[in-house]
């Protein structure tokens, strides 16, 4: 494996793009990594324990597996919690999640060769008559052409291989003549319209009767698709060619596949979440290994092995070294963007990469396959169930749990290459957790909320075709299955599809385009596949080495921090100072910073910064204090920042003489009118008497109606728009009191709140620095009576100037919406460092004390190495959040003290600066929807 991504041992290293939730996560491990054990190696698990796990799966199964034949069949899914059927346009839509249900049987055809794995040869059978009897694939419904192809056509394919096997066997199926084949090509034909693209990817949905045909077919309007939509066909579509001799389908989803390729970010080798069917242009360029791609990876891998064809391992060896250097930070994997890939594109992690770990062993790499594991094990051991996205502090991002199989998956890969038993005590947790938390009357019912236990009506088909094969599978023995597991190659859905299909019809031509795109240095790849049987004959110890370091990521468990507590409580001593409860202004709260080491350094800007020299505190242990209270207040700072990224905000003078020329960047507020979602607010300006807002207005008449100016300082700005707010303000606009600052040189501040309710303010508040603050007060002073426009972003200027000046030309109107529209982004430099033990804590966001004047902040610092090893930190700041202003004047005129700044005379800027600002605009735009 590469080393890229992240270091082992106490003196790793964390890369300089690192979140500060990443690096407190880092920080444990390299913590944890330097701490003795704290587990014993798990004891082998006899052979009748294993036999009466591998019962429960068998009796679980039947438990979702009846229930959905009796309560459900022959609708798609069963609805445990009502004992009903789910049927497509009877019950609410669930949106795009519909799109799996063709009314075409789903769960019976996704559950085919679940039940041979399992033994039930004649519920097989049975469940065969039953789909050629009832299952109709012409039904005028719009269904996914991904799930279709994953779950009924790979399901018709895998109950195809199956039923051939044990024809052959002699004892079932004598009856069989290919009757699934020939539905999973009737099926595989009319999948084949959505590939009628210009680029070859298909379209994202398909209806059943009528193709894409308008207007029937209610399809054919989209332009995009996600990554693994259109690059996990290949498996199921190349073996329907295999099996029937009709070369089309591995041609179509070949050129699919080939497209995707040639369409990756050729620095980074990195591919997007999603694409234009039509162009081929990245629409969401935010690239990692978890939903929207996945299985693109997966297919790549398991097309070679399948296929033989050496172009599919040699992609995905190119793509694998980039995974390991850009996403990979063991054992997080976190998405970046695929133009930069040094910046990362989220702060949280899918479930759905909980498959990646099982991949890797395919690939070999087994050390971060183990790394990536165990994090999700202690997640799940934490929440009983694997949330549907959680932060890499391992908090709870989308609580819902859909009974994914993922994690299974990767749990039954890394024992079958590691023989170590630890991972049967993983699957023997699965179970009971299943059992415990989602087990229902009529079947098994997704989570809602992990953190309550609360239920959803779903039980998804994907629940019976994968999780409880590869449970079984987990605990059975080789004579417990009636055929040979590794005769078979698991498509993304778990269907079994024969390794022998790459000797059949191999007429499809094949092109190895690699070395046309990229140079590739081959000892960086591995052109064999590894056999699992003899990864580690003689080192059986192997994976709980690279295991048990991580038994503590998630939960301290060790018992030292838990000891150093429970003894200051014995002792009658005071806790230490949490950075929930620290004021900058209480000076018992001070003198316990200098103890630990952190010291509080007051900048020019008004903003305050902590710094914590280890080699200060007054002890071991408060110098173990002060790290975890350092690590606190990153955690609460950068919450608190991410829970509201707003772009910057437009002033815009728009009465005479400037008529909409002058724009001033301002920065938004978390509280009062949203200006993004409404209609901006135009008024005339006044300033507030006293000026800083801070008690009630004595110049109510001069304000009422009008957008009021304030000056930041002496109390909240919460309170500052509550006081212009009752005097009859329309908005409000609040200017900088450090003298000379400006959105030129100074990070955007994000007004925050005061830590209650701001419901109640109903009006927009903006934030001016010093300098763009006086343009509008020497415009006051010039011309008395000033309107301005309060938006998300500038306006057109008045039709008047028309006929004053010449239009600006069109690219100079281009640059300028460019910089009107630059988001804000979160930075903060990253010193590296050596730290005492400090075992990471999972904290529950605190919300800010209402009598403190200061709420949290980042202060950006440069990057400083000395004996004393410090870590810089977020600091308070007064009032603000504070965001990294992105937005940088490319060019300074004669003008630019000037109030009557005019837009046309702005010099344009270089065109890679401004391609440049647009990838950072596209790529905070993706992180701002955070969608699976």
């Amino acid at each position: 494996m590469s080393e890229a991504g992240g270091g082992r041992g106490c003196g790793c290293r964390v890369p300089q793009r690192a979140p500060w939730s990443l690096v407190a996560a880092t920080a444990a491990l390299c913590l944890v990594l330097a701490t003795s054990v704290c587990t014993a190696r798990a004891a082998p698990m006899s052979r009748e324990e294993k036999q009466k796990l591998g019962n429960q799966v068998l009796e679980m199964f039947d438990h979702a597996y009846g229930n959905y034949m009796e309560h459900a069949y022959p609708a798609d899914e069963l609805m445990p919690l009502t004992c009903r059927g789910r049927v497509r346009g009877q019950e609410p839509s669930r949106g795009d999640v519909d799109d799996a249900l063709g009314k075409f049987s789903l769960t019976l055809i996704d559950s085919l060769d679940t039940l041979v794995v399992l033994n039930k040869t004649k519920e097989f059978e049975d469940a065969v008559r039953k789909v050629l009897r009832d299952v109709n694939l012409d039904n005028d419904v719009v269904v996914s052409v991904f799930e279709t192809n994953i779950r009924v056509l790979g399901g018709l394919l895998g109950g195809h291989s199956l039923a051939i096997m044990l024809k052959e066997k002699g004892e079932y199926m004598q009856w069989y003549n290919d009757e699934l084949l020939q539905m999973a090509k009737q099926l595989g034909y009319k999948l084949l319209p959505a590939f009628n693209t210009t680029s070859g990817l298909p379209y994202p949905r398909i209806n059943l009767k009528f193709g894409i045909r308008k207007p029937e077919a209610r399809t054919g309007t989209e332009t995009d698709t996600c990554t693994a939509c259109a690059g996990t066909l290949i498996l199921e579509f190349a073996a329907l060619s295999r099996f029937t001799g009709a070369t089309i389908f591995e041609e179509y989803a070949r050129k699919a596949l080939d497209f995707l390729w040639e369409k990756r970010q050729r620095s980074s080798n990195l591919v997007g979440v999603t694409i234009n069917i039509h162009t081929g242009d990245w629409v969401r360029k935010d690239s990692g290994v978890g939903a929207g791609i996945d299985s693109y990876y997966e297919y790549l891998l398991k097309a070679y092995v399948l296929l033989g064809d050496d172009s599919f391992l040699e992609r995905f060896n190119t793509h694998y070294d980039a995974i390991m250097r850009y996403i990979s930070q063991p054992p997080l994997l976190l998405d970046v963007h695929i133009h930069k890939p040094m910046l990362n594109a989220r702060t949280w992690m899918d479930s759905l990469l909980a498959f990646f770990p099982g991949l890797q062993v395919l690939k070999g790499d087994i050390r971060p396959a183990i790394e990536t594991h165990e994090m999700l094990y202690q997640v799940i051991k934490k929440h009983n169930f694997l949330p549907e996205a959680f932060t890499t502090d391992f908090r709870v991002h989308w609580a819902q749990h859909p009974l994914r199989p993922e994690f299974a998956e990767s749990t039954y890969f890394l024992y079958k290459a590691t023989g170590d038993p630890y991972y049967l005590e993983v699957g023997k947790t699965l179970i009971e957790n299943l059992n415990k938390y989602a087990r229902v009357p009529c079947g098994f019912a997704a989570m809602k909320d992990v953190r309550t236990g609360s239920h959803e009506d779903r039980m998804d088909s994907f629940f019976l075709a994968e999780m409880f094969k590869y449970l079984y599978l987990l605990f059975a023995d080789k004579e417990d299955i009636i055929f040979d597991i590794e005769d078979y190659i698991f498509t993304t859905e778990a269907h079994l599809l024969p390794l022998w299909l790459s000797t059949t019809n191999r007429n499809i031509s094949k092109k190895n385009t690699t070395s046309e795109y990229t140079e590739l240095d081959d000892s960086n790849f591995d052109w064999t596949c590894p056999n699992t049987q003899i990864l580690f004959p003689n080192d059986p110890l192997y994976a709980q080495s690279i295991r048990e370091p991580l038994k503590n990521v998630v939960d301290k468990s060790c018992p030292r921090g838990i000891i150093r507590v429970e003894e200051s409580f014995r002792s009658g001593a005071n806790p230490p100072l949490r950075a929930r409860d620290f004021m900058a202004t209480n000076p018992e709260h001070l003198e316990i910073l200098k103890k630990m080491g952190v010291s509080l350094i007051h900048l020019k800007d008004g903003r305050v910064q902590l710094v914590q020299h280890a080699i200060q505190a007054a002890s071991s242990i408060d110098a173990e204090d002060g790290l975890r209270f350092m690590q606190e207040m990153i955690e609460l700072s950068s919450q608190q920042q991410k829970e509201q990224q707003l772009p910057p905000r437009a002033v815009q003078i728009i009465s005479h003489p400037f008529f909409g020329r002058v724009v001033l960047t301002a920065g938004p507020a978390q509280f009062g009118l949203d200006l993004s979602k409404h209609k901006e607010t135009r008024g005339f300006v006044a300033s507030s008497k006293p000026y800083n807002g801070c008690s009630e207005l004595t110049n109510p008449e001069a304000v009422m109606g009008k957008i009021a100016l304030i000056q930041r300082g002496q109390c909240m700005f919460a309170e500052k728009a509550r006081n212009i707010q009752n005097a009859g303000a329309i908005g409000g606009i609040v200017i900088d009191d450090n003298e000379g600052s400006s959105s030129d040189t100074a990070p955007l501040f994000q007004m925050a709140g005061d830590g209650k309710d701001t419901d109640d303010i109903k009006i927009p508040m903006l934030f001016l620095f010093s300098k763009e603050g006086s343009i509008i007060l020497d415009a006051i002073r010039e011309h008395e009576e000033v309107e301005v426009l309060l938006s998300d972003k500038a306006r057109d200027r008045d039709p008047e100037m028309e006929n004053e000046d010449q239009p600006s030309s069109e690219n100079d109107s281009q640059n300028q919406s460019a910089e009107q529209l630059l988001p804000l982004s979160q930075t903060v430099d990253l010193v590296d460092q050596e730290t005492p033990e400090n075992p990471l804590e999972s904290h529950s966001e605190p919300s800010s004390p209402a009598d403190m004047e200061e709420a949290a902040g980042f202060a950006p610092s440069e990057q400083k190495s000395s004996s004393t090893e410090s870590l810089e930190t977020p600091s308070l700041d007064g009032e603000c959040t504070e965001l990294d202003n992105q937005l940088q004047e490319q060019s300074e005129t004669e003008e630019d003290s000037n109030p009557n700044v005019s837009w046309g005379k702005k010099v344009q800027p270089i065109d890679s600066i401004l391609a440049d600002w647009n990838e950072d605009i596209e790529a905070f735009e993706m992180m701002e929807k955070d969608e699976l």
